[in-house]
């Protein structure tokens, strides 16, 4: 994301700590971050965190998303619920690197049960630093994704 784009993060409580750390982290590679909760580890519901996060990167042109919780599973199964949302459960940097490069993925998520922080660091910053390969095959593939298909 060579242009500096937002970012917005979210957590559940059980993220709630990393995403504290990842602020930080992503603060200090210079980009606009917004948290948009939780701000405590007293429990909630990840669909909501997910949800709010979501509707902030379809709302503005070219942010990106940070959701954390557990596992990464529910946040990002959540998250995809919305139309032009494409979220990406990532546990390594490879995974991050072609989750933007081959699916212009819009929103990172991350487990903190699964991930250390340093783990967690890097894979942020390789999605973030990675742009989508703008290639015909790629951009077919993508929009494949974004339709909704009925039943």
């Amino acid at each position: 994301m060579a242009n500096k784009t937002k970012i917005y993060i979210g957590a559940d409580h059980a993220g709630y700590e990393m995403k504290g750390e990842i602020k930080k982290f992503v603060e200090g590679l210079e980009y606009q971050i917004i948290d948009l909760g939780t701000f405590s580890t007293d429990s909630v519901d990840y669909p909501d965190i997910a949800r709010e996060v979501a509707e902030k990167v379809i709302e503005i042109p070219d942010a990106v998303g940070i959701l954390i919780c557990g596992t990464g599973i529910g946040m990002s199964i959540a998250a995809n619920k919305l139309q032009g949302i494409r979220a990406a459960e990532c546990v390594n940097e490879a995974m991050a690197e072609f989750a933007r490069k081959h699916n212009n993925a819009n929103v990172l998520c991350m487990g903190s049960r699964l991930i250390d922080l340093e783990a967690a660091k890097k894979i942020t910053q390789k999605f973030l630093e990675t742009e989508f390969e703008n290639e015909e095959r790629h951009v077919r593939r993508v929009d494949k994704m974004t339709k909704v298909w009925p039943k």
